[in-house]
């Protein structure tokens, strides 16, 4: 008997490679800015007695108090929508807060109920999350989000088809390509379309360091050189850089700075395009729609 696993002999991701469709009125690239809304979520998913540990749960707290607000004033100041993830407990226990978000009109997606990371082995833990952040979305809100990133970044073949089936259009959430494509069910059916991360762009890498968990902080220069050095050859390559931010990171006096230069240099260049989430995903929905015109 062999002691090596008999694992599949097939790419784990079964999607066709991303199509180089073009961006629209001519822009070189795009740059799609995710907000994770995480708030006190991102430090009980794992154990709900940290609710108790109230200097803990403050990292988090930072969010509603200062973080949030702060990127919503700047945002308004250049006139950028953004997407912004935000699990169902931060909607129920922070309602202000994501009122304010909708209200400004950015696009509000998808991230959980209590930011529980995907896992095929709780697939019934897994759609009752699912579902009942859709409800609180819906019902407090008044969201019915297209868009999806799964909390601590982890999906499977199942949730994926769950998302399609309860109208998710995206996800944001793989790490394996620089352009948007659409997800192979093994079923063989077409999935959800994929706005891919790059993770140079979390800043959660950068700027997240706690008692529980020290460990160097990044500063400005630094920060700056990875972002831009990685903008730069996306660009080039005429691809799509999608951020992964915190607000109780980026929400922070001297990293909100970062942000608004990172901004400011990818706007300089006047052909980088700032959408949403939604807004590529149609975007790509409709090239996909002439392309199979062109074909038929």
């Amino acid at each position: 008997m062999s002691l090596i696993p008999d694992v599949p002999r097939q790419p784990a991701n079964r999607a066709d490679p991303a199509p180089a469709y073009p961006w629209p009125d001519g822009h070189r690239c795009a740059v799609f800015t995710g907000f994770d809304v995480d708030a006190e979520s991102a430090w009980i998913a794992q154990d709900p007695t940290h609710y108790d540990r109230l200097v803990s749960m403050s990292f988090g707290g930072y969010e509603a108090r200062v973080g949030v607000p702060k990127l919503l004033e700047y945002l308004r100041s250049i006139g950028l929508r953004s997407t912004f993830f935000i699990p169902g407990w931060v909607v129920e226990a922070h309602t202000r807060m994501c009122e304010a978000i909708v209200k400004d009109g950015h696009e509000v997606a998808h991230h959980g109920y209590l930011h529980k990371r995907p896992d095929p082995t709780t697939w019934a833990h897994d759609v009752e999350e699912f579902d009942r952040a859709l409800d609180v979305l819906k019902r407090v809100l008044g969201v019915t989000p297209v868009g999806y990133r799964a909390p601590s970044g982890d999906n499977y073949d199942a949730l994926l088809k769950h998302m399609r089936d309860r109208g998710i259009l995206y996800s944001s959430s793989f790490r394996d390509d620089i352009r948007p494509y659409r997800h192979r069910l093994r079923d063989g059916g077409a999935g959800p379309i994929e706005l891919p991360v790059n993770m140079s762009f979390d800043d959660w890498l950068y700027g997240m360091s706690n008692r529980l968990s020290p460990r160097p902080m990044f500063g400005k220069s630094h920060v700056l050189e990875i972002w831009n050095g990685e903008f730069d050859q996306t660009r080039e390559w005429g691809g799509l850089v999608t951020m992964v931010l915190h607000p109780q990171v980026t929400g922070r006096p001297m990293r909100i700075g970062i942000f608004r230069d990172f901004v400011a240099r990818c706007r300089s260049f006047g052909d980088c395009w700032l959408p949403t989430g939604e807004e590529i995903a149609r975007h790509y929905m409709k090239c996909e729609q002439q392309a199979g015109r062109a074909k038929g």
